[in-house]
């Protein structure tokens, strides 16, 4: 169940990572409400998960899914620049998600 909570709160950081952008400095009230409802749900997954997983391993694959998942939104939604050595860097974030998954 860990993993489960693992996996929520990362795509929670997205979600409160890509709303930073529509808060326009936190000027506009739902887009607010809903990153900060986002970053507080986030961080209590987070905190479950690291309740029965080892802490560097849960912030490592929480930050690591909330990277390559802020990434790639800003690829879609905001044309940020999707550059060969760009998805490459993303790749070795993926690889050292799995990494964590697979051996720790």
């Amino acid at each position: 169940m860990s993993w489960i909570y693992l996996l929520l709160a990362g795509l929670l950081e997205i979600g409160w990572a890509v709303g930073l952008k529509y808060t326009e400095g936190f000027t506009r009230f739902w887009p607010s409400a809903f990153t900060l409802a986002s970053i507080a749900a986030s961080i209590a997954l987070l905190g479950l998960a690291a309740r029965e997983l080892p802490l560097g391993t849960a912030y490592a694959v929480w930050s690591g899914i909330g990277a390559v998942g802020t990434v790639a939104l800003g690829i879609v939604l905001f044309g940020e620049p999707a550059t060969a050595i760009r998805l490459a860097c993303v790749g070795l974030i993926v690889a050292g998600i799995l990494g964590l998954k697979l051996f720790a």
